[in-house]
């Protein structure tokens, strides 16, 4: 089941450049949240500090406190793998490992962790594929084909199926639709539907429209800040800030 994640004072600096100022918030266990805002505002910096993948990025530094369940993601002695298992990551560009097929591009995470064991590795990546919508599309090709041969929109989901195989509690997705096609997006938006029964999920999206289908509650960022927090309802028809309604009435962005 998916754990709630609470944000306290997070700052993330790149170099001299600070990227978050002071961010807090509280995610919803099993729900989806929505982070919205103009290019350059925050948007995937803040996920990729959830999971800490900001440490694959030189010359960048985070203070704060982020709390996924009962572990403290900035505690001492929390290693960031142990992070990263917990809390899961698609990319905007789906990114499968070319020369691996369907099938150990799924079991990839799993084989880093030392798992061996075949006939429970099998059910694993199953699952994990039937949990993506792709199973019935690539089961008579699991090791024959690389998952690099699969369309755009398989591609995502076999990201997806590769994120769940490892059974984290967060799934975080960063634009995970905008490269895709109108009948692909509308098979990853399904799909989130499906999945926050488990798991918790933060998508970072600039479509508003998807924001409004997908999410429950919304975040609105602007230049490093969380402007406004509120359920997606209340932001796309109440906005509390002047500034949340500019942007989402498209005076800028």
């Amino acid at each position: 089941m998916g754990v709630g994640i609470e944000v306290e004072s997070l700052n993330a600096w790149f170099g001299a450049t600070q990227a978050l100022q002071d961010i807090g918030m509280r995610i919803a266990p099993n729900h989806a949240t929505a982070i919205i805002g103009p290019s350059g505002c925050g948007k995937s910096t803040f996920v990729r500090c959830l999971n800490r993948m900001h440490e694959t990025l030189p010359e960048t530094r985070v203070t704060g406190k982020v709390r996924i369940g009962e572990m403290e993601v900035y505690g001492d002695g929390t290693p960031a793998v142990l992070v990263r298992r917990q809390v899961g990551m698609v990319f905007q560009k789906p990114n499968p490992f070319p020369a691996m097929s369907i099938y150990d591009n799924v079991a990839a995470g799993l084989k880093l962790n030392g798992f061996r064991d075949r006939r429970k590795l099998d059910e694993i990546v199953e699952r994990s594929l039937r949990m993506a919508a792709l199973w019935d599309e690539v089961k008579d090709a699991l090791k024959k084909k690389s998952g690099a041969s699969l369309s755009g929109g398989q591609q995502q989901r076999l990201c997806i199926a590769r994120a769940l195989a490892v059974e984290p509690n967060v799934l975080l997705m960063d634009e995970p639709a905008s490269a895709l096609d109108p009948i692909s997006t509308g098979k990853i938006e399904d799909l989130i539907f499906q999945l926050k029964e488990n798991y918790t999920i933060v998508i970072v999206t600039h479509n508003m429209q998807q924001a409004a289908r997908v999410a429950e509650f919304t975040g609105f960022f602007l230049l490093g800040r969380l402007i406004e927090f509120a359920k997606t309802e209340k932001i796309f028809t109440n906005p509390s800030d002047k500034r949340t309604e500019d942007y989402i009435t498209g005076r800028f962005g």
